[in-house]
């Protein structure tokens, strides 16, 4: 069962995001803020990261960064989550290390699409 860290400030998305994920198939830890992302994903090593931009404390662009330049996380996937639909915000996130992105308000099936993809990615690279 592949495990992803949920990466959501916002309480109330979290758990839905995370009840919908579990339904799924997918062991979910949680992180509301990127601080205790990074330190999350160090201790726990997700299979794949689903990444808020704008978080408290350290944003998500920062977190994404500082795990993509640590050997120990580079190679986990992160799709990032933002609200921000076009242009800057979105070029940024892939600068910073997001191999994908889905835009809030996003369908269930858009998130679930993506996390699917990213996983088959990983595994092929991995074999």
């Amino acid at each position: 069962m592949p495990l992803i860290l949920l990466v959501e400030d916002d309480s109330d998305q979290r758990e839905m995001y995370a009840s919908l994920l579990s339904s799924h198939g997918f062991e979910v830890a949680q992180a509301g803020d990127g601080a205790r992302a990074v330190a999350l994903a160090l201790d726990v090593r997700p299979d794949l990261i689903v990444m808020d931009l704008s978080l408290p404390f350290l944003n998500g662009w920062e977190a994404t960064r500082r795990l993509k330049r640590d050997p120990r996380t580079h190679r986990i996937p992160i799709v990032a989550c933002t609200a921000h639909a076009f242009g800057p915000a979105v070029e940024r996130a892939l600068e910073v290390g997001c191999d994908a992105y889905v835009v809030k308000p996003f369908s269930s099936q858009n998130l679930l699409a993506e996390i699917r993809r990213m996983l088959a990615r990983a595994h092929r690279r991995a074999v």
